[in-house]
């Protein structure tokens, strides 16, 4: 197993965790001292109260809930956030409501979760043109729906 260092930056933060055993991601909270109103269409950036330190090699992605998602089209606006291993500072929560409703985040809501993944790096290789495939430069809805 590999360890994510975690520090509170105030002390009403939640650590992160799993909701079962076979969790992929880890829960982020609402660090917010009054419930947060989140009206239709509208994006705000949810401050958990922590700060990370990633294993070398890896990336946090911040994924959206799938219940708070259906229940209230409340999404991560740009989903999979993603959180650099030399990033230091707070992990904040970018949510957008799609919802036709206003959305309330009440302090210490579970309202992201945060999964752990390797990072391939590359080496850029400037070529004059690419290997070919039946696809081709096919791109949106080239290969049908079924």
């Amino acid at each position: 197993m590999i360890a994510l260092r975690v520090s509170r930056l105030r002390p009403s933060a939640f650590l992160p965790e799993r909701a079962s055993a076979g969790a992929a991601g880890l829960d982020l909270r609402a660090c917010i001292d009054e419930a947060l109103v989140v009206e239709p269409r509208a994006r705000v950036a949810v401050p958990t109260g922590l700060a990370i330190e990633l294993p070398a090699g890896h990336e946090g992605q911040v994924r959206p809930r799938s219940g708070l998602a259906r229940k209230h089209g409340l999404t991560v606006l740009n989903a999979p956030g993603t959180i650099d291993e030399d990033y230091r500072g707070e992990v904040q929560v970018l949510l957008v409501n799609l919802g036709s409703e206003r959305c309330v985040i009440e302090p210490g809501e579970r309202i992201a979760q945060l999964v752990v993944a390797p990072v391939t790096r590359v080496e850029v290789d400037e070529v004059g043109s690419l290997g070919e495939t039946p696809r081709g430069a096919g791109g949106f809805g080239s290969t049908g729906r079924a």
